[in-house]
């Protein structure tokens, strides 16, 4: 009995209802309704995505929630033209991006092992190891978001050196792409693009 104590429950898979709304019925949103995203909302968000796994757990990602009006003027000269309603009239847009000295923060995310001259003597390798998990950690905000509640519209068409100047100036964040939150229009949607099948996008050996 005493090795069924100590036996360790596999983890519970989640509903086919939780499932839909973290892949199956997620949707990449355009427009928007008029309904504002509580500040609170995106510290849960962000709390949430922090747990992912990154490289050495550097969590090299940055988010800057652009909430208001203002904030939102900055952006416009950078968007594509295709983004700029859209991302005008989101609640909420975020930068993604990464920080270039996020070595600095080793001691105290990797205590155990001294990371830190590994990435500040290499920048080809920081900048690698930035870029791969900022986009991870990118991906865990789309989740995170999407497990609160909230709808996504992440984009890449920006330029990027004009963001940068903007509100990056002194060059240690770099953006990586773009995520507008907010309460999407479900009667404004494109039908949904298709996937690629296991046997068109998988191996296994």
């Amino acid at each position: 009995m005493a090795g069924a104590a100590n036996s360790v429950e596999s983890p519970t898979v989640l509903s086919d209802q939780t499932l839909d709304q973290l892949f199956r019925e997620a949707r990449t949103h355009n427009v928007w309704l008029s309904k504002p995203v509580p500040i609170e909302l995106l510290r849960e968000t962000y709390d949430l995505l922090r747990w992912g796994p990154t490289s050495a757990n550097s969590s090299p990602a940055r988010f800057l929630f652009l909430t208001t009006p203002a904030a939102k003027e900055r952006l416009k000269p950078a968007l594509s033209p295709a983004n700029i309603d859209k991302t005008i009239a989101a609640p909420v847009t975020v930068i993604v991006a990464w920080d270039t000295k996020f070595y600095d923060k080793l001691p105290k995310l990797f205590p155990h092992f001294d990371m830190r001259p590994i990435f500040a003597g290499n920048p080809a390798l920081s900048d690698e190891t930035a870029l791969r998990n900022s986009s991870l950690e990118g991906g865990y905000l789309i989740m995170a978001a999407r497990a609160l509640g909230l709808d996504c519209g992440p984009m890449s068409g920006f330029d990027q050196s004009k963001l940068n100047a903007e509100f990056f100036p002194d060059g240690k964040w770099k953006a990586n792409f773009l995520c507008n939150l907010g309460y999407g229009d479900p009667t404004k949607l494109f039908p949904r693009n298709p996937r690629l099948d296991f046997e068109e996008a998988c191996v296994i050996l």
